[in-house]
Order: C-alpha cells, then sequence, then structure tokens
C-alpha cells in the first residue's frame, strides 16, 4: 500500500511538472526506510517514466552533442557518491536526503531565473554535472544542481523537459550501477521496484489530465512547500 500509494503521488507530480518522481518517491520512502533502500525501489520506475520522457522530445542527438560533458561527469560523481549512500548511518544519510530536498526547494520558491552564457557552457557544464552526480550518489535525488543549470540555458521548453529527461535518466542509470557496485541493489530488488512502474504511470498519466485543468504555477507553488516541510521533518530526526 506505502509503495502504491508513493509512487502514484510521484507519477502524479511528474505528470504535472514534468520531473519531481525520484524526489517524491524519496522523500516519502525515507520516512520509513534507510535513502539506499529507497533508491534501490525507485530505479525502476524512474529509468522507465524517464525514458519516456527523453524519447517524447524534439532531438536527442543534438542535446547528446552539447550536453556529454555533464552527463559524464554525473556518471562519475554518482559512482563515487553512492558509496555514501550506502556507508553513513541512515539517519544522517536522511539528513542529506531533507537538506537536499530543502536547498531545491527554497531555490525553486526564492531564487531569479539565471541565464548561463554559451561560452561558460565549456566548463560549467563539467562542473554541474559532477556535483549532480555526487548529490544524486549520496542521497538520491537528482535535482541539485542540474535542474536549476539546465533552466539557465538557452532551451524551448519542449528541448528542457526532454533535457531534464536525459539527466534524469543517465543520473538513475549510474544510481543503480553504484548501488549493485556497493552491494545495495540485488536482483530480488528488481521485482519490488518493477511493481512500482504501474501506479507510477497512472499517476503520471492522471497528472498529465489534472495539468489541462488547474495552474501548473500554483501546483507548483505547493509542491515546493510540500518539499520543504518533509525535508525538515528528515533533518530534524537526528536530533529527537
Amino acid at each position: 500500500m506505502l509503495l502504491t500509494g508513493t509512487f502514484l503521488a510521484a507519477g502524479l507530480v511528474k505528470g504535472i511538472t514534468g520531473m519531481g518522481l525520484p524526489t517524491v518517491a524519496m522523500g516519502l520512502l525515507g520516512t520509513v526506510m534507510s535513502p539506499a533502500a529507497a533508491a534501490a525501489l525507485l530505479i525502476i520506475p524512474s529509468f522507465i517514466t524517464n525514458v519516456w520522457q527523453l524519447f517524447a522530445g524534439p532531438s536527442i542527438g543534438r542535446l547528446l552533442r552539447r550536453l556529454w560533458p555533464m552527463m559524464l561527469c554525473i556518471i562519475v560523481g554518482t559512482l563515487g557518491g553512492a558509496s555514501l549512500l550506502v556507508a553513513v548511518n541512515p539517519v544522517w544519510s536522511g539528513f542529506g536526503l531533507g537538506s537536499a530536498l530543502i536547498v531545491y526547494a527554497a531555490y525553486a520558491l526564492l531564487a531569479p531565473k539565471l541565464t548561463v552564457p554559451v561560452k561558460a557552457e565549456t566548463w560549467l557544464s563539467p562542473l554541474v554535472g559532477l556535483i549532480t552526480g555526487l548529490v544524486a550518489g549520496a542521497t538520491g535525488v537528482f535535482v541539485m544542481p542540474a535542474v536549476p543549470y539546465l533552466g539557465s540555458l538557452d532551451m524551448d521548453k519542449e528541448e528542457l523537459v526532454q533535457a531534464l529527461g536525459l539527466s534524469f535518466t543517465v543520473s538513475t542509470v549510474a544510481l543503480a550501477l553504484g548501488l549493485f557496485f556497493h552491494d545495495a541493489f540485488e536482483v530480488s530488488q528488481v521485482g519490488i521496484s518493477t511493481l512500482a512502474v504501474l501506479p507510477a504511470l497512472i499517476g503520471m498519466w492522471l497528472g498529465q489530465r489534472i495539468r489541462l485543468r488547474i495552474s501548473p504555477a500554483r501546483f507548483r507553488q505547493g509542491f515546493l512547500i510540500f518539499l520543504v516541510l518533509l525535508g525538515l521533518e528528515l533533518v530534524s530526526r537526528p536530533f529527537i
């Protein structure tokens, strides 16, 4: 029931906003299990929904030519950061997850939109990719700082959604490899993770329908406030 409800909610958010499935799933599952166990459960539904998002966009080839240094560094950073997700006490890895949720949500709520000059992408993309990978490996959350960085590039709406799908897909595969190499993702978990695909897809479908009837900006604001509250709950655990 918890698994179904979590991925239904996570898929709903992704259907409305185009992102958020791993963030919501990690946040909710992280309240009842270790972040490493939660990350293992989200691998299959995250991969399938992000590949769907990736191939629905206009041009994979152009994005790969532009963003391959960032994607490569995401892989390197995630493989390195995954050791922290497995080795650190679950209470403190939950603290890290909560901190990542708060930073991301606070940034999205308060920070102005940035614009990165094309010339700066040469050195900034690998740096952002490496930091994103380290955060993803250590917390299971793929969003910081990749999401605000990609949003600062000169992309139209459809290209940005596809770029997010590319970044999340690469992060998911790298996280699965990192967990596997550290004996935190077993074959037996594939079946449980696969069961989460159906509620995630149903949630995405419902979210896409809801998106036509409500203000995405208002929903996004409520979603981000929810992430801040969830993050605060996780951050407070070591001190209770």
